[in-house]
């Protein structure tokens, strides 16, 4: 992340720049210019990595690897300069003493460390200069063209969901049979279900088929289905409302409906669904935010009527469900006998497995960890490949990351994984790379990896709260984002340890590596 390491240089060098003016000499002028510099990109850099995952452009993307070069080069320089220069003395004649001796020997570092700062002063110069013609170019024609696509390629993940024969899902009758227990029942006033977890779980195909069946049907009067997303619109999604609904009765919608301001289209929906029994499915709900603006269009007017969201937020589930008549359904993944099935129809069409690529097939579904979305993934790519052929499956295997990183035919599953990546705000997106890490199935202590978050600069400081209470927020903000999963807990309830699904790690693998975020070291061992 070239922002958070733009802003965590930044603190350092006012650190240093406070600390230790006497020790900087001359080259105070250039630290404080890079500092000044870097400062007036870091905007920039963090509008510009919101939607990073759509940067298309390779000059922009080149211009953010310099910048994370440049910072993370600086730091390199800073620290050493701490090291050698920033430390105290005693009084007296000893401390003058010692102050002589280590000028003395620290002469040539210090004029070498002269040189690399002047150096990356004109770095950070050039970068700035090349910041403020692109900017513009950026700001413009690229954002509106790659933001369009990216909406495009989500639709399209989301539109096949719809459209499976139920006959090919695997543990579906459980959930769904649930589901439409809390649908169907009698009460009198309008109720919500949430159905929560992680992308590619399978929310929006359960909740199709609830959607769909006959007996949910004949419950309701009034039927629309919303998919909600992360680029909400409220004034979109009720005309798309009140379009589905005047559809359904085959009327065309009254065009005095154009002319309407929001509060007016509110009251119309209110009105049209006011005496009647009506169903909502509320499709990839993102925020609160989200589902209150939507929530006051809905009437409850004593006719047993249902809301229905899927999210990924556990916090929107939860404050979306807070009737006592509510529920929230938290999907869970496919257990082992069902990830069975469900690869095995996809890849060999039947139930059953070559004895040859078996372990192999055991191994895959590990990584997969329930995810039907990463078992139809993979289940695709090993169905082109030559059942005969043990190391073509086993290749596949070993080169689960690539495949990850954009470079197979996994691009599906990283897109939608890649969603709730891209929605963290800047420091989050830091916390969660830094656990790329960690070894595959590797229990990460939280109180651990808290301290290494405040140590590393990604806890923003804020007045009156300490830094662990902030990192403790973020850790359950990504848990609410269901990006990082409890593993276990203490006997007093408080988190213990974390860690990744096995398909998201691999995701974050490859974005930390393009991002030179983090780099893996391997020794060799004679």
């Amino acid at each position: 992340m070239a922002e958070s390491a733009v802003r965590f240089l930044i603190n350092q060098i006012s650190t240093l720049l406070y600390q230790e003016i006497t020790l900087l000499g001359g080259l105070k002028s250039d630290v404080q210019f890079i500092k000044d510099e870097l400062g007036s990109m870091k905007a920039f850099l963090r509008e510009a990595e919101a939607k990073d995952d759509n940067i298309n452009d390779s000059q922009l993307q080149e211009w953010l690897k310099q910048v994370r070069e440049v910072a993370y080069d600086t730091q390199d320089v800073l620290d050493d300069f701490t090291f050698r220069f920033a430390r105290g003395y005693m009084d007296g004649f000893y401390g003058k003493v010692g102050k002589i001796y280590n000028s003395i020997k620290n002469l040539k570092a210090r004029h070498q460390i002269s040189l690399e700062i002047k150096d990356i002063k004109a770095r950070v110069g050039e970068i700035s200069a090349r910041h403020q013609r692109y900017q513009s170019l950026y700001g413009t024609q690229e954002r509106g063209f790659s933001s369009s696509r990216q909406v495009n390629a989500d639709f399209d993940i989301r539109a096949q969901s719809l459209f499976i024969e139920e006959a090919r899902l695997v543990g579906i009758d459980k959930p769904k049979a649930e589901l439409i227990s809390k649908i169907v029942d009698d009460h009198s006033q309008l109720k919500v279900v949430s159905v929560v977890g992680m992308g590619g779980l399978g929310k929006t195909t359960l909740v199709k088929k609830v959607y769909d069946d006959a007996a949910v049907k004949k419950q309701f009067q009034s039927h629309a289905w919303i998919t909600v997303s992360q680029n909400f619109q409220f004034r979109d999604i009720i005309k798309n409302l009140i379009q589905q609904l005047y559809n359904e009765i085959r009327r065309p919608v009254p065009r005095r409906v154009e002319s309407m301001d929001d509060n007016m289209l509110i009251e119309f929906v209110r009105d049209f669904l006011q005496e009647k029994r009506y169903i909502l499915v509320l499709d990839d709900v993102w925020s609160i935010d989200a589902w209150e603006a939507i929530k006051c269009v809905l009437p409850d007017c004593n006719t047993a009527s249902h809301a229905v969201l899927t999210t990924r937020m556990a916090d929107v589930a939860s404050a979306s469900c807070l009737g006592s008549l509510d529920f929230v359904y938290k999907m869970e993944p496919l257990s082992d006998k069902e990830s069975w099935t469900l690869f095995c129809n996809r890849t060999f069409q039947s139930n059953d497995c070559p004895p040859n690529v078996e372990e192999v097939v055991k191994k895959v579904l590990k990584k997969c960890e329930g995810l039907p979305l990463a078992i139809v993934a993979i289940g695709g790519v090993m169905a082109l490949k030559d059942k005969e052929k043990t190391d073509e499956w086993e290749m596949i295997l070993h080169g689960f990351g690539g495949e990850a990183d954009g470079s197979g035919k996994l691009d599906r599953i990283k897109r939608v994984l890649l969603l709730s990546y891209n929605d963290l705000p800047h420091y989050l997106k830091s916390c969660l790379l830094y656990l790329s890490i960690y070894p595959e199935d590797y229990p990460i202590g939280v109180d651990d990896i808290l301290l290494k978050w405040i140590a590393l600069g990604f806890v923003e400081q804020k007045e009156g709260i300490t830094s662990t209470d902030i990192a403790m927020r973020y850790m359950k903000e990504l848990i609410n984002r269901s990006l990082i999963q409890v593993k276990s807990r203490s006997t007093d309830g408080t988190l213990a340890t974390c860690g990744l699904h096995d398909f998201l790690r691999e995701i974050i693998v490859s974005k930390s590596k393009e991002q030179s975020f983090t780099t893996v070291a391997t020794r060799c061992y004679n």
